[in-house]
């Protein structure tokens, strides 16, 4: 199981676009992800608490980061943007393992940018 969260204890359903930078030496690098009208977002959410980050959940433990935005268009929600800080080669090895079991159970595909 690999699931994402933005409240504790509630997963989120709408699979987000994740964009992976990598450090030149391959130690760090960031992964923004990106949710299109995401489901907590929603007005039956409201009642479920703040959000107080996101939450990649599976096996292994929980990452955490503290770093999300919603995106307004006319006043309204549209989208989350949430980015995840790799600090070391241990933590981005740890989330390339979460990133493939939650894309396995979400049919994402991976694609390499070009160079």
């Amino acid at each position: 199981m690999a699931v994402i969260q933005f409240i504790k204890g509630i997963n989120e359903t709408v699979v987000p676009d994740v964009k992976l930078t990598r450090s030149r030496d391959g130690s760090t690098g960031t992964a923004t992800f990106r949710f299109t009208k995401p489901s907590i977002l929603d007005i039956s959410m409201e009642k479920e608490g703040d959000i107080t980050g996101m939450y990649l959940v599976d096996e292994e433990g929980e990452l955490m980061t503290r770093d999300v935005n919603a995106k307004f268009i006319n006043g309204k929600p549209q989208a989350i943007e949430s980015v995840y800080i790799i600090k070391n080669p241990e933590n981005w090895d740890r989330f390339m393992r979460f990133m493939e079991r939650y894309a396995n159970e979400n049919s994402l595909s991976f694609t390499k940018a070009k160079e």
